[in-house]
């Protein structure tokens, strides 16, 4: 195959990575971006084998062959299998998987050095790149991985041993952070050794250990609250170790669409950081709530579904606020009858209210909210939707807490200065939550006592089981 074939292939390859990024900037285009993004990695796996078979032959096409059919095959059951609760865990699991991947091509590529000292590039500036290169995509990869395993055991709230549920810690004291900077400098200082010895497995080694250990004591400390900005930054990590593993092998296609995810995952976790008002430095370094959380001294007496539905009745527009309760209820299918019902029976309009964090991943409302069939216009994000809320006769909050708590407005305490949705300035609020308890952030919400609000304490898919069956009573 020449090279100018190559060249083709991997641009093609590129320009659907680009279009399939740009498509799944909005939930209606998403699939048809994913679709983009399946032929783009087509197009490269076709011509990287191709270019492999024309330059001199392969060895294995068996082990090729089988990997990749063994790898669409586990795809596409886990794909079929997962419940549109459990897509944050499957994320975080192909985020790891990224990382990993890379890194053992990383891994392939300077292990040869190891069998062969003459394989080793007389250039010395060569020699010095593909080392730094293979050393940061290990450092990155390898981290990746185990801080995904570790995300997704948190996403899933545990882990079951032999019969036993064991709960995910959430464990960071402040002595932990220069543990964290001691590790990662002593990875640059084994990189830095391994260009001068390349043949030296201890190098090797030390590197993968360390990052592996760094991924865990990354992640072991950041609770819920924070997951959505964790899951894209290690989205982020790891295209970024596919970009390293680009330059060591010298593929194009492999640096672009690394660099892509890498850019990608990155400018969500800026936008995370800032729909939470946080820093980044904060979400690695600091806790967040869950240490000294408030003590609650005050009590609020609770509704039942006939009042709330007498509240209901007639109502011109009504906002639904999903938040972390909703998932964990996985009562979406039993918020889209409500809507329907409400929209059939009183012809009511019904918006849903979307804050970026809310959930345990970027977009996670909206996919949970996609999967019961809610028509796409009507999911609004929160810049959007606030101004209509002084105009809106109920919002139903479903599991939401510190995303829609007025504290954020006071400036002082964990939640200060966060973008919060202005449920309260609803005519009429309807809080569906198991208790009173505070939220990750720790901090009593003033919303839940205002005279205007009705409290329906339960899980959330009873409580929408039974306020549905009240409407229909009607």
């Amino acid at each position: 195959m020449s090279t100018d074939w190559v060249a083709f292939g991997y641009l093609l390859s590129a320009i659907l990575f680009v279009f399939g990024l740009k498509k799944l900037g909005h939930p209606r285009t998403a699939p048809r971006g994913n679709q983009y993004g399946m032929m783009g990695m087509a197009v490269a796996v076709i011509t990287t084998v191709l270019d492999m078979h024309f330059d001199g032959g392969i060895v294995g096409w068996t082990i090729i062959g089988g990997g990749i059919l063994l790898g669409s095959l586990i795809g596409y059951i886990m794909a079929k299998r997962v419940e549109m609760t459990g897509m944050p865990e499957l994320v975080a699991l192909f985020n790891g998987f990224g990382g990993a991947a890379s890194a053992l091509v990383a891994l392939s590529e300077t292990w040869k050095y190891l069998e062969n000292s003459d394989a080793i590039p007389d250039n010395e500036l060569k020699l010095t790149v593909t080392m730094v290169a293979a050393g940061l995509s290990a450092l990155v990869g390898w981290m990746t991985l185990t801080g995904s395993l570790l995300a997704m055991f948190k996403l899933k709230g545990g882990i079951e041993v032999f019969g036993k549920w064991i709960r995910t810690p959430t464990w960071g004291p402040t002595w932990l952070n220069p543990i964290k900077g001691i590790l990662f400098i002593s990875v640059l200082a084994l990189i830095y050794l391994s260009t001068e010895d390349p043949t030296n497995t201890d190098y090797l080694w030390g590197i993968i250990a360390i990052s592996c250990v760094l991924g865990i004591i990354l992640v072991l400390p950041i609770g819920g609250a924070d997951m959505p900005v964790v899951v894209s930054l290690l989205n982020s990590l790891s295209g970024i170790a596919a970009a390293f593993t680009g330059f060591i092998i010298g593929n194009s296609v492999l640096i672009v669409a690394g660099s892509l995810v890498g850019a990608s995952g990155l400018i969500l976790t800026v936008i995370m950081c800032k729909a939470m008002n946080r820093q980044l430095i904060d979400v690695l370094f600091k806790s967040f709530g869950g240490s000294e959380k408030q003590e609650l001294t005050r009590t609020k007496a609770g509704s039942d579904a006939d009042e709330v539905a007498m509240m209901a009745d007639g109502a011109q527009k009504i906002i639904i606020v999903p938040g972390y309760g909703m998932a964990v209820s996985q009562c979406q299918h039993q918020v889209k009858e409500f809507a329907d019902l409400m929209a059939e029976k009183f012809d009511t309009e019904i918006k849903y209210a979307i804050h970026p964090v809310a959930g345990r991943m970027p977009g996670h409302m909206n996919v949970l909210l996609a999967e019961a069939n809610v028509p796409y216009e009507q999911l609004i994000e929160m810049d959007e939707i606030n101004s209509e809320f002084s105009e809106c006769d109920m919002a139903i909050v479903i599991g939401a807490n510190d995303t829609c708590n007025p504290a954020a407005r006071t400036g002082e305490g964990p939640l200060a200065g966060m973008p919060i949705i202005d449920a309260d300035q609803a005519r009429t609020v309807v809080i569906i939550k198991r208790s009173l308890s505070v939220g990750y952030a720790g901090v009593d919400n003033d919303l839940f006592y205002e005279d205007k609000t009705m409290m329906l304490f339960g899980d959330g898919k009873a409580m929408m089981t039974q306020l549905n069956n009240a409407i229909k009573d009607l």
